[in-house]
């Protein structure tokens, strides 16, 4: 603990600390809620992101198998990314990726050469490969809400557990030693009036 001045002027400079953690607190007390909020929000997506790119591979798994190794390739560079766009979201006074588009390279195939279903392959695995690319966003969100979090909770318990109490403590001390100046300033000034009038006492009896 850092020592403090104890005179009225420190005093006045504890109190308006005081005052500044007690006003600031609340609003860190709300972004903190907020980032709670919000990054249990991306967690939750998170989860049924995976769940549904589960889902996805297990269904795709059955028509892939049927494919010959030509159609696979032809499935695969289908399925190559051209173009990833991603745009920026503030969640709680934090600036997080967010999902805009994204676009597949176009590659011409013989549509009498593929099966039936062959365009619902390439649909679905396209479909995958964006959930996957989601993922990959929100997976960053969490970290960053959560990295942010973790800063708000230190300050919040820095003002609660140390700087509040601290300065009422100093703010207690200081009080207590000018109480004190100012009943000894009182009994000094006591003791003196009473030598003062036994002075001017003697000083009358003398001169009578």
């Amino acid at each position: 603990m850092a020592k403090i001045r104890l005179t009225k002027t420190e005093l006045k400079l504890q109190r308006d600390a005081l005052k500044r953690f007690r006003r600031y607190l609340p609003t860190l007390q709300l972004k903190k809620q907020q980032l709670q909020l919000e990054a249990r929000k991306a967690r939750e997506i998170l989860i049924r992101l995976d769940l549904d790119i589960t889902a996805s591979r297990d269904s795709i798994g059955g028509w892939v198998s049927l494919l010959d190794e030509q159609g696979a390739a032809q499935v695969r560079e289908l399925i190559v990314v051209a173009r990833w766009e991603v745009g920026s979201r503030n969640i709680a006074g934090v600036e997080t990726p967010a999902f805009e588009a994204v676009e597949f390279r176009e590659t011409p195939y013989d549509l009498f050469a593929t099966p039936a279903w062959f365009d619902d392959v390439v649909a679905a695995q396209r479909e995958l490969v964006e959930k996957m690319l989601r993922r990959e966003l929100v997976s960053e969100q969490v970290e960053l809400l959560e990295q942010e979090l973790r800063v708000v909770t230190q300050r919040v318990n820095l003002f609660e557990e140390v700087k509040i109490p601290e300065t009422e403590d100093n703010i207690r001390r200081i009080r207590i030693y000018l109480g004190d100046q100012q009943t000894n300033a009182v009994g000094r000034a006591k003791i003196a009036k009473s030598k003062c009038r036994a002075r001017d006492k003697a000083m009358a009896e003398t001169s009578g």
